[in-house]
Order: structure tokens, then C-alpha cells, then sequence
């Protein structure tokens, strides 16, 4: 039985913590390495504390599917938020090149300016449907609490935004289709979409922002060595007194 978790608001804390940003990537257990980069990319841009989760189909109350594991699973996003605050959703093929925290308050410039909240602000994209690859819900808008696990289960039309009206425009360089959008008309994407695949493909090495995302790849697989990372740990002095009785008896 799938029951959601108690928020923030109604948990008795009193302590005045900030709330992370959330973030909810899909998953695709054939490419876990997308997830990987991605969240690495996030969390090494992001100036304010962010949480992230992904999007994983067995762990969640539908069993919808399409094209990728996560298809139908990104508009489960409010209900995951128990219709409270804002979330981000992104497809697992992207990399952040910028701080996300801006396009949490772009949106909130957008609708202040606009006089109105919207339910979800997307980049209304050529390719229309790439739009849901990139979703900032306002989770408590009323429109979202059509997006329950039923609806999503068998609706049509959701890639099209078409549970809702209520609909933001981004900037394009907040969702950088590659393949499809000109990098001259573009040129400092701030989230990249690999919408043919990450650039590990001989297929997809050439078709643009490989170096950033084999850039990232490198550093979060990067460490420093181990005599450095566990210098002032008091476990450091086990493995060594170990290591000298393996040789004391070799």
C-alpha cells in the first residue's frame, strides 16, 4: 500500500530549517549512468540545499511505461509532493550546466509578473513533446491534484500539458535540446537535453555538449588518494597496523 509521507508543515518541527529544492530525475535502470551525471551535475551547481529523487518504477504506485520507465511516472510529481510546494521534474538524459535554484525563482518572477500561479512552467519547445521533459510544478495548484495514480495510470494527452491550462514559459536555455535546437540561437544552455542519447554513443559523440557531459562524468568519478582522504580518521591507524601484519607474516 502506497501512502504519502507526512510534510514538512504538518510534522511538529518548530525548527526554521530551509527547505530543499526538490528534484525528481526518471530513472532508466538500462542507463543508470544518465541518473548519475545528472545529480552530480545538480548538486555541484546548486547554491541552496537540494534533494533529489529518482523516479524508479518499481517503487511506485503505477505501472505505466512507455518509451522509457519514466514516461508516465514524471506526472506523478505533486502527488509524490503530497500537492504541497514546488518541484522540478527532469528526464534522466540532461546534465545542469547552471545553478537550478534560478529557474525555481525565474518561475516565481514569471508568475509574480504575470500576476497568477501557474500549475506547471515548462520551455515551450519546436519539438512539442519534449515540453514535459522539463516540468517545475507549483504542486498546489488545483489543477495538479488531477495527477493522481489512477488518472495517470490510463489518461491521454498529459505530454501535452493537457490536464491543465495554467501554463509558464521558460526560456529555451533551460531546456537546450540537442539535435534540435541551434546552438547559434542558443549558445549558453543551462540545462542541456541529450534528447538522441548521452554522448557515450558512437552515434551521439558529435552531435554536441559531449565535452561538458564527459567532463562532469570524470569528475564524479574522481577521488583523491586514499592516504589523504583518511588522514585524521582513527580508522586509518587499523588498516595500517593490518597492512604491517600482512607483511610481518608474508
Amino acid at each position: 500500500t502506497w501512502t504519502i509521507g507526512r510534510s514538512a508543515k504538518s510534522s511538529g518541527s518548530t525548527r526554521n530549517l530551509p527547505e530543499p529544492l526538490k528534484v525528481f530525475v526518471g530513472y532508466d535502470a538500462r542507463q543508470p549512468v544518465s541518473y548519475q551525471i545528472l545529480q552530480h551535475s545538480i548538486v555541484i551547481r546548486c547554491s541552496q540545499p537540494v534533494s533529489i529523487t529518482p523516479l524508479i518504477i518499481e517503487q511506485l504506485p503505477i505501472k505505466r511505461t512507455g518509451l522509457t520507465p519514466f514516461t508516465f511516472s514524471r506526472f506523478l510529481v505533486p502527488w509524490l509532493c503530497d500537492f504541497q510546494g514546488r518541484a522540478l521534474f527532469l528526464d534522466a538524459d540532461m546534465l545542469a550546466l547552471a545553478d537550478i535554484a534560478g529557474l525555481f525563482d525565474l518561475a516565481d518572477r514569471i508568475d509574480h509578473d504575470d500576476g497568477g500561479i501557474r500549475a506547471v512552467h515548462v520551455v515551450m519547445n519546436k519539438v512539442v513533446f519534449e515540453r514535459a521533459s522539463l516540468m517545475l510544478f507549483n504542486c498546489y495548484h488545483a489543477d495538479n491534484r488531477t495527477l493522481t495514480p489512477a488518472y495517470v495510470e490510463s489518461a491521454e494527452g498529459m505530454h501535452k500539458l493537457g490536464w491543465t491550462e495554467s501554463v509558464g514559459s521558460l526560456p529555451a536555455e533551460w531546456n537546450f535540446l540537442v539535435l534540435y535546437d541551434d546552438p547559434q540561437e542558443i549558445p549558453a544552455a543551462k540545462i542541456v537535453h541529450y534528447t538522441a542519447g548521452i554522448p557515450v554513443f558512437d552515434e551521439t559523440m558529435h552531435l554536441g555538449y559531449a565535452k561538458e557531459w564527459h567532463a562532469d562524468a570524470k569528475q564524479s568519478m574522481s577521488t583523491v588518494p586514499w592516504a589523504v582522504l583518511m588522514q585524521n580518521s582513527v580508522h586509518a591507524k587499523h588498516v595500517h597496523a593490518r597492512r604491517m601484519g600482512r607483511q610481518g607474516t608474508a
